[in-house]
């Protein structure tokens, strides 16, 4: 979350931040009536404490009762004014860098780079689905009988090519120094809060667990930075990088059309996710490197990609500063993300505690980034399409056949 002291203290800078995001000020509006309303009681509840002490003193027991009485009717009043107010900071987005390219929505993003050459097909290209299903790699039908729509069945040379894309993204990262680990899947609700992730407007992306009070985590990102919550690192530990594999699920509220066939918009899917805690000064270097990661991974899977970063009105509600790596998808003639690449600053670790402690003595909270290593389902999409051949078959990207053990599918 956003430092509340920042919003009070400087109004019309968070004002100016919401509208460089396109949201109303309205949450600005709200958030400073409630803020007040708590201030003042405050001040009320430390005035009836004080009085009471002095009516304890005189022995003026019944005016102390009184007084005891209005002090529980208040603090139960402050408690859900901590309460509305901490729901509505859960809302407030991190505060882009100043040079964030501005705009509405993703029409406005801007592209950094363009790699690699759209095939030209001398025949008429299949979508991922149709080449799974005929390769017999991929199935969605029987999916659904067991779990119901938007879920899928790997099998065959398919889970193999899941197992390769694994250790090809993790070879490559823990020979950079990354941590490798296999995360819980589940994370408790302050948890998740704490991660900037489940706000109320969230909410509906999640499955939630009511009996436990758990959620099934939407992405590694989640649980690899709780990994090292409550902690404060020393200056030398920085930056602290983990890799991580987990299953990921999502409700995917919203997806229709062409999103909703085959493996793209699933409820369940597969992540190589990289994740790293920065000394502030170094976390715009830091971004750039996993985002190099994230360009040499995808650059040894013979699929043509581009680098877009992400303006203001596109931005993840975490994010300061965002690029996707965006890969052509020939069935739908369309560029789609296949990977992301965030800077959020404090907005995470101020959530879940995480510090440096500097030379001199002092503490601070950390940056956290997080990138994508591998979405798998996406990826797989992309190989397909792109390295389709005339008879059907798929060529397996070089890079991947030492894990796979053969060259093509089909």
């Amino acid at each position: 979350m956003v430092d509340i002291e920042l919003i009070r203290k400087d109004p019309q800078g968070t004002a100016r931040m919401l509208a460089r995001r396109g949201l109303k000020t309205s949450l600005l509006d709200e958030f400073m009536r409630i803020d007040e309303q708590w201030r003042k009681t405050v001040s009320e509840l430390q005035e009836l404490r004080h009085t009471q002490k002095d009516l304890g003193a005189r022995k003026d027991i019944d005016a102390a009762k009184r007084t005891k009485e209005q002090i529980q009717e208040m603090q139960k009043a402050l408690e859900e004014l901590e309460h509305a107010r901490h729901a509505l900071l859960l809302e407030f987005p991190n505060f882009p860098f100043a040079d964030v390219p501005e705009g509405k929505d993703a029409s406005d993003n801007k592209i950094s780079k363009t790699v690699g050459k759209i095939p030209s097909f001398p025949f008429t290209p299949k979508d991922h689905l149709d080449l799974g299903e005929a390769l017999g790699i991929i199935d969605v039908k029987q999916a659904a009988r067991v779990a119901g729509a938007r879920f899928s069945y790997l099998k065959g040379a398919g889970a193999l090519m899941e197992f390769a894309l694994i250790q090809y993204a993790a070879n490559m990262l823990t020979a950079e120094g990354f941590e490798a680990v296999i995360p819980p899947v589940m994370i408790r609700s302050d948890v998740y809060e704490g991660m900037g992730r489940l706000s109320e407007s969230q909410k509906e992306e999640r499955y939630y667990l009511s009996k436990d009070d758990l959620y099934l985590a939407g992405s590694a990102e989640h649980t690899l930075g709780p990994l090292y919550m409550d902690t404060v690192f020393t200056e030398g530990e920085l930056p602290k990088r983990m890799v991580g594999f987990s299953t990921c699920f999502r409700r995917e509220a919203g997806s229709y059309g062409k999103d909703m066939r085959g493996i793209l918009r699933v409820h369940q899917f597969d992540k190589v996710e990289m994740f790293s805690f920065s000394l502030p000064e170094k976390s715009e270097e830091e971004h750039r490197y996993l985002l190099s990661l994230q360009e040499k991974l995808f650059g040894g899977l013979d699929v043509p990609y581009r680098v877009v970063e992400i303006c203001t009105g596109d931005l993840g509600s975490t994010d300061a500063r965002q690029f996707d790596i965006e890969a052509w998808i020939p069935s739908q003639r369309l560029w789609r993300e296949v990977a992301s690449c965030s800077n959020t600053t404090t907005y995470q670790t101020r959530g879940i505690n995480t510090k440096v402690r500097r030379t001199g003595g002092l503490t601070e909270h950390v940056h956290a980034l997080n990138a994508t290593a591998l979405a798998i389902g996406r990826t797989i999409i992309a190989i397909l399409e792109n390295n389709q051949q005339k008879d059907g078959s798929v060529i397996v990207p070089r890079k991947l056949r030492k894990y796979t053990g053969f060259k093509k599918i089909g």
